[in-house]
């Protein structure tokens, strides 16, 4: 009898882990199309600082003397 009920508990156990790992595995499976779009508006906003760095005008510093009469 007490094999029996380690077999049970055991089985039991496997069950659990079973149902966990599918839960994790369908949660990521959830998340890799969020995780998808998130990467592309990374890359779309440093495109973007890219393209407002390169098209804003340069603003020329101050002399850091003044000049000789």
């Amino acid at each position: 009898m007490y094999d029996y009920e380690l077999h049970q508990l055991r089985t039991a156990e496997l069950a659990a882990q079973a149902a966990r790992h599918g839960l994790v595995r369908e949660a990521l499976k959830a998340a890799k199309p969020r995780r998808r779009a998130l990467r592309a508006l990374g890359r779309e906003a440093a495109e973007a600082r890219l393209t407002a760095r390169r098209t804003e005008p340069t603003t020329r510093r101050a002399d850091r003397y003044t000049r000789a009469a």
